[in-house]
């Protein structure tokens, strides 16, 4: 789920009747929705991030007397441009003797912004579902939460690839009380990549002259298709039959589409690949070994 200033935040009727739901039966659609309201309300102080169209006229709620901390999360997400993708979340709730987070009334969960801060983030991204939570004090909890993203609804545009920040919140139904807290955690959130690779001819003769050819593409989340990443670095690698190690022959840089072409002189059995080392925006990736035999 997102927020975000170029998608349109839910209905001012579809939030009243979320916040309408008993807190016996809260769910994730109603999660949903305190989630977003809570995180309107932290982002106030900037009407680019969506969500103020619907909650922007009701004053802040109370603060929860909530925090987060050893907030863990993976280094990096990669996303396609269909496919569904969640992260966990792993986190430590520190709350106050009056918060019964045993009872249904309560949830918190992780969130992930893109920005230096809440109240300048241009997106984010929450979980469907609160986070589940393990008592280990009187005030204390390990929870345990996702963050999930769906590329192919608007919820992410190509300058979102990098570096985000990670948050926690909580909220009661009922009340309305909430907690917004940022700056836990960073992850790279990138747009996945392919890489090809086809040397030939196969087979070949011993001295005669390789042509490797292939394509380093990456997710475009604006219109749900690969396109080739020009400009970028690429290493050419060779492992001999029987070898389990490759070893860099050369690198080259992709062409204006994404292509790679360069040539080598055939001189044993074994399997070209290209090599990609991967930006904070676009993960590494290995082409699967194209074998040439040589005679």
């Amino acid at each position: 789920m997102r927020i975000r200033a170029t998608v349109a935040a839910l209905s001012g009727a579809l939030a009243l009747s979320a916040l309408a739901v008993p807190a016996a039966q809260a769910d994730g659609s109603s999660y949903r929705a305190h989630a977003e309201q809570a995180l309107a309300h932290a982002s106030s102080s900037d009407s680019s991030v969506s969500g103020r169209s619907t909650f922007g006229a009701t004053a802040a709620a109370a603060a929860l007397d909530v925090s987060f901390s050893n907030f863990k999360v993976a280094k990096a997400v990669k996303v396609g441009t269909t496919n569904h993708v969640s992260t966990k979340v792993t986190y430590k709730l520190t709350h106050g003797a009056d918060v019964d987070i045993t009872s249904d009334d309560f949830a918190n969960g992780p969130f992930l912004y893109k920005g230096s801060s809440i109240d300048t983030a241009t997106n984010i991204l929450f979980g469907n579902d609160p986070a589940t939570c393990t008592a280990t004090s009187a005030t204390t909890a390990n929870c345990a939460g996702l963050v999930d993203i769906y590329p192919g609804e608007e919820s992410l545009a190509n300058s979102d690839a990098g570096t985000w920040s990670g948050g926690g919140l909580a909220v009661t139904y009922s009340t309305e009380a909430e907690k917004v807290q940022g700056g836990l955690g960073k992850i790279l959130v990138q747009r996945n990549s392919k890489q090809t690779v086809n040397a030939s001819p196969e087979p070949v003769k011993k001295g005669k002259t390789i042509t490797v050819t292939g394509k380093l593409s990456r997710a475009n989340w604006e219109d749900g298709k690969y396109h080739g990443y020009t400009g970028q670095s690429v290493r050419l690698q060779f492992r001999k039959a029987g070898s389990s190690t490759y070893s860099t022959v050369k690198t080259i840089k992709t062409n204006s589409t994404g292509n790679l072409s360069t040539t080598v002189k055939a001189s044993v059995d074994g399997y070209f690949r290209y090599s990609f080392a991967g930006t904070s925006t676009t993960p590494a990736v290995n082409a699967t070994g194209d074998y040439v035999d040589v005679r």
